[in-house]
């Protein structure tokens, strides 16, 4: 197709990549054709295969950082450690297959044994998200792989070049052509994926609403998996400590890491009226000291732009409606480069709003709402429809306890940030934040299907009871054979 996808650099606004539009048919016959001699691989073969690649990512580490930095904005420290992330990935993908996807053997009675076994799917499709465009998607890709489903992957239009790469890399180390394939595109390209016959399942990072149509969409189909990681209006509550700069610092981590664009990132600090305002002082004396600049810039920023000006209209639009609707703003947020989506840290206490918006500002704002209790931090931190991360910032060992045993999400930390969850475990949410599907360790879980047997190297049969004689005059109550 003559159509061209094109990329810029959210910080300078300079092309960084084009492609042709994906013809979403075509792509969806070649991964069905190369399915299945992947899936007819040993184990082992597809190990170390993946394996190949993560050492190819290991040598391109800096090229692929580089791209990552300048195709999200990311400060170029950040995304090396996606790059890093990456590679990690296929260790520990190979070590969650072994374990939540084992094949057991359980020996019976006269040579008879029930295995368990697991199937992959067939062809999967994997949409990724723009604020990790490697990592993310990197983290359905490879146990699919791993799994022995071939796989089509359409990164998001807005990051394209990141994933073009990492295709790249996956072939570079012995992955079939036919086996992972890139679509180019939109939005209409990913609808036309999501909703292709050809496909055995869909795995998606992305936001709620787009969840919530994918979700529809495959309740008719079954036999379709659907993986849905999205976001989250996360809450992080501070309670009783005398450590306020800490909590400030951990507070700032959670809101402001990534300029704001983590589906784990903090958009709601609960905290006790009687700390408030030491604890507020401290984390806006923290944020005014946050670097914002370019992702190659010395010093070294903490925070780059967020993805594009549409983003950043997006946020300072919601800064301005809650600010109308009763918010005092604590810290401005603020455009300090003209016709570039930097955005400053924005704070804004909404303790007196009546109605606050249940939805995921996705960027640099934080929003805070003051409580007398615990049992009311609790609940304001309930109050959303989403439930991905959650965290206790000071309290003692039974408050955590409490914390931990109500509060609605996926991941609940104590006096740690809501975002940096481990891939050592399993991450996603419930309510709008997913479907029950948790990604990371997990991830194995939903890329195979497991496969109960009986088996016997002999036939032997018998029926004990209720049948007649040959003769039809009597029943026969001893075994038949």
């Amino acid at each position: 197709m003559s159509e061209a996808l094109l990329s810029f650099e959210p910080a300078t606004g300079k092309e960084l990549w084009r492609g042709a539009i994906s013809d979403v048919d075509a792509e969806v016959a070649i991964a069905r054709r190369g399915w299945p001699e992947w899936a007819a691989k040993p184990l082992t073969f597809r190990s170390e295969t993946l394996r190949r690649f993560a050492d190819r990512v290991k040598a391109e580490g800096e090229t692929l950082a580089d791209l990552i930095a300048r195709e999200t904005g990311k400060p170029l420290w950040e995304a090396r450690t996606e790059a890093e992330s990456v590679a990690n990935k296929v260790d520990i993908s190979i070590k969650a297959y072994a374990e939540r996807t084992p094949n057991r053997r359980i020996e019976g009675a006269m040579g008879l044994r029930n295995a368990v076994r697991h199937k992959p799917h067939g062809t999967l499709a994997v949409l990724g998200p723009y604020n990790f465009p490697a990592h993310l998607p990197n983290g359905h890709i490879v146990p699919a792989l791993l799994a022995g489903n071939s796989v089509l992957f359409k990164p998001s239009e807005k990051t394209p070049a990141v994933g073009a790469k990492l295709v790249e890399l996956f072939h570079e180390a012995g992955v079939p052509q036919e086996v992972l394939r890139l679509i180019v595109g939109g939005p209409d390209q990913g609808k036309a994926l999501a909703g292709h016959e050809g496909i055995d399942g869909l795995l998606f990072t992305g936001s709620a609403r787009t969840g919530v149509a994918l979700s529809r969409q495959f309740a008719g189909q079954p036999g379709k998996i659907l993986a849905l990681e999205m976001g989250g209006n996360n809450p992080i509550v501070a309670w009783d400590t005398a450590d306020i700069r800490t909590a400030a610092i951990l507070i700032v981590q959670s809101a402001f890491l990534s300029a704001g664009q983590r589906c784990s990132n903090a958009r709601r600090l609960i905290v006790r009226d009687s700390m408030a305002d030491a604890l507020i002082e401290e984390v806006k004396a923290l944020a005014n000291r946050l670097i914002v600049d370019h992702p190659h810039a010395d010093p070294a920023p903490y925070m780059g732009p967020v993805i594009d000006n549409e983003a950043a209209d997006g946020l300072t639009e919601s800064f301005l409606i809650l600010m109308s609707n009763g918010g005092q703003v604590v810290r401005h947020m603020t455009r300090p480069v003209e016709g570039r989506p930097f955005l400053t840290p924005g704070i804004i206490d909404v303790t007196d709003m009546r109605e606050r918006p249940d939805v995921e500002l996705f960027g640099p704002l934080l929003q805070v709402i003051r409580v007398d209790s615990f049992e009311a931090a609790i609940a304001e931190a309930n109050n959303t429809h989403f439930g991905l991360s959650a965290a206790l910032i000071g309290g003692n060992p039974q408050l955590y306890d409490q914390f931990w045993a109500n509060a609605r999400a996926g991941v609940i930390n104590w006096n740690r940030p809501t975002n940096g969850a481990s891939s050592a475990a399993p991450f996603g949410g419930i309510g709008l934040s997913g479907n029950h599907r948790p990604s990371a360790f997990y991830a194995a879980d939903y890329c195979a299907y497991p496969v109960a047997s009986s088996e016997s190297d002999a036939m032997r049969a018998s029926i004990g009871i209720g049948l007649r004689d040959p003769e039809g005059s009597k029943l026969i109550r001893k075994g038949f054979l």
